[in-house]
């Protein structure tokens, strides 16, 4: 390990890693490092592995070392939350990532990403008060507060109440927009609306996800990312000094993910079910969208990933449960164990699988290669695990008193789309 490194891993770990993982030399750090380190580059964007499985948070953190880039890990509420899908969750991910990091020495800078914590009621928001400090105390580095399932007005005042249970070093994404594809697209004035309000309440987010549309899991449109859309509203937004976070990037070709990262300012893609479906030896497209055969059914590859009978008994579940396409997703959570305890050889393909994919994904899609030491860079550079928000306050908080939020939400022309089960 170089100076730099050791330096880096004394100051740059923020205090609940500290706390949890006393004598590690795993280097988990603030999600805002990671921005930085990709602004510092410029036209690149981080991956953001969603680890459904212990293979591919191994493999994703294998193809960061491989490339030396920065990486985050992530899991979604709908993935990892009280009704999880997946064995990780919000509460273990930390902990699997700390381990797997320091088993394999691992020593690229990595952030642990609540990713779309969501709000979409009240109740909702007085449960986040409880839950949200505990991820943090679980080894959290970074949180996505999503109410982009409820009004402009709520979004944005839930976004503000909530605020105060996240540490502020910490990594910091907002959405607006609810992601689900080619219908009720972001609108800039939305986007303005949401992060003008924030700014006005001193509060700074990293990064901001919009419906440009995608959709979440197997992408059923050929509509994919919005490039353009996605350029005007950054840009309309550039006083405020935010980063954009792409979503859905299962279902988009390389070509439209390199533009996204060339023209517009995004430095974080959530990257989550091509990564499960490789893990498991599925027939993927050059960009991880699983193929399907005449019948609607998955095609497995000889030899990859999962043992055939495994992959039959995963088969027979899905089919006594009634999942179909991005459903099978649920398999996570019953199988995890039956696949850890899949032969050595096996497990090993799993993950090379998930290594091989991100790896090109990181080097030749988001041009995220070498990234790394500009996140030990920034580190150094701050002297501390916070490095602090990349904008001020310009917004006057007396225009944006709760009254007055209302009212100018009422005033905003917009499509939210069709309602509907869109997480994760």
């Amino acid at each position: 390990m170089s100076k730099t490194f050791d330096e880096a891993l004394k100051m740059g770990r923020p205090p609940n890693i500290v706390q949890l993982f006393p004598n590690s030399k795993a280097l988990i750090i603030s999600g805002k490092f990671i921005d930085r380190a990709m602004l510092a580059k410029g036209k690149t964007i981080t991956m953001a592995a969603n680890g459904r499985n212990s293979f591919v948070l191994r493999g994703a953190l294998r193809a960061a070392q491989k490339a030396n880039s920065a990486l985050i890990i992530e899991i979604a509420k709908s993935e990892g939350g009280a009704n999880a899908y997946c064995a990780v969750n919000y509460w273990n991910i930390a902990r699997i990532v700390d381990a797997a990091c320091n088993e394999r020495g691992i020593t690229v800078p990595v952030a642990i990403h609540a990713d779309h914590y969501g709000i979409k009621n009240d109740s909702d928001i007085a449960a986040a008060k409880i839950e949200i400090p505990t991820l943090f105390e679980a080894g959290m580095t970074s949180i996505a507060i999503d109410a982009s399932h409820m009004a402009d007005d709520k979004n944005l005042l839930a976004s503000i109440t909530l605020n105060e249970y996240v540490p502020e070093w910490a990594g910091l994404e907002t959405e607006v927009g609810e992601i689900k594809g080619k219908e009720g697209l972001s609108t800039m004035e939305e986007a303005l609306f949401l992060i003008q309000g924030l700014n006005a309440h001193d509060i700074f987010p990293d990064w901001i996800a919009l419906n440009n549309g995608t959709t979440h899991g197997i992408e059923a449109s050929g509509q994919g990312i919005q490039v353009d859309l996605t350029a005007r509203i950054h840009e309309a937004l550039d006083d405020y000094k935010i980063s954009g976070a792409q979503h859905g990037t299962s279902g988009n070709n390389s070509d439209r993910l390199r533009e996204i990262a060339a023209k517009t300012r995004t430095t974080k893609a959530n990257v989550a079910t091509a990564l499960q479906m490789i893990s498991w030896g599925l027939e993927v497209n050059d960009y991880g969208n699983a193929i399907l055969d005449d019948t609607g059914n998955f095609q497995k590859v000889k030899d990859a990933g999962v043992t055939e009978p495994m992959w039959a008994e995963m088969q027979a579940y899905a089919q006594e449960q009634g999942y179909k396409g991005g459903n099978f997703k649920k398999l996570n959570l019953p199988f995890e164990n039956k696949l850890l305890g899949q032969p050595q050889a096996i497990r090993q393909r799993m993950i090379q699988r998930v290594e091989d994919f991100a790896y090109n994904m990181i080097v030749n899609v988001f041009n995220a290669e070498n990234t790394a030491p500009l996140a030990i860079e920034a580190v150094l550079d701050t002297g501390s695990y916070n490095c602090g928000p990349k904008a001020q306050r310009i917004e006057d908080p007396q225009k944006w008193t709760p009254e007055l939020i209302e009212e100018r939400a009422a005033k905003i022309d917009s499509d939210k789309g069709p309602a509907g089960d869109f997480d994760d």
